[in-house]
């Protein structure tokens, strides 16, 4: 199973890391997160319960296009397109247009796995 690894971080210590790792002293490891949020609060937003049944939506019907997915969810195309840009941005979701000139959403991932420490 493909799983997408996701950190929280706040601005300053995701600079911190940027820097330690350009200096040479943290090298990140293949288990680190791949994408990062800056509060639980924006993570939760973007992946909420309504989005997140629509990426399993997308990875079980592997809808053709915005359309095809606005009739199986419900949801209107103009809605989905933005959620899906949002989603695309953070790696959730990658849209492809098709020779038809129709844009195919594709979920890459089986799940995803939050990294929330308590401490820094």
């Amino acid at each position: 199973m493909t799983t997408l690894k996701i950190g929280i971080a706040t601005y300053d210590q995701m600079k911190a890391r940027t820097l330690a790792i350009a200096r040479g002293d943290l090298k990140p490891s293949a288990t680190d997160p791949k994408i990062w949020f800056p509060t639980t609060e924006s993570f939760a937003k973007v992946l909420s319960s309504k989005n997140r049944a629509l990426l399993a939506t997308i990875a079980a019907t592997h809808p053709a296009s915005l359309q095809e997915l606005a009739e199986r969810t419900g949801r209107k195309a103009s809605n989905l397109s933005r959620t899906l840009r949002t989603m695309e941005r953070y790696g959730f979701v990658s849209l492809h247009r098709t020779a038809k000139g129709r844009i195919q959403p594709e979920v890459a991932y089986q799940g995803i796995s939050l990294e929330l420490p308590f401490t820094a």
